[in-house]
């Protein structure tokens, strides 16, 4: 997935209604009317969404005789997770590195913050 791609993926991703829209569509196919009667605003409202939604990719509109049903591209979904999980990975190896350089850190501070070891009471090696 290019660049433009992902940003219009994670764009249409944005709004509320897009990504209510896209958990409708995972559960199976639907039709314009069918998707729009789940909402208190208008089929052409619904259709603007679906339009946004299909120009990055997640949804498919597809022709059934009479029916004009919509199919969610769930690969896209999958090459976003892709995406996020190697972002993931990425901080989550800064966060170890980090993890280690404060350890080391720590490790030297207490290093310096003893007391030199004593051989007889009261005498410094």
């Amino acid at each position: 997935m290019d660049e433009q791609q992902l940003s219009r993926t994670f764009a249409a991703l944005a709004d509320p209604t897009r990504r209510d829209l896209v958990a409708r569509l995972a559960v199976g196919d639907a039709t314009l009317t069918e998707l729009a009667s789940s909402y208190d605003v208008s089929v052409q409202a619904v259709s603007k969404h679906l339009k946004v939604l299909e120009g990055a990719g997640l949804v498919r509109r597809t022709k059934d005789a009479q029916r004009r049903p919509c199919h969610l591209e769930a690969e896209v979904l999958d090459l976003m997770t892709g995406w996020i999980e190697r972002r993931r990975r990425e901080a989550e190896e800064r966060y170890q590195r980090l993890d280690d350089v404060l350890a080391r850190m720590a490790a030297d501070e207490a290093a310096d913050s003893d007391p030199a070891p004593r051989t007889r009471e009261g005498e410094a090696s």
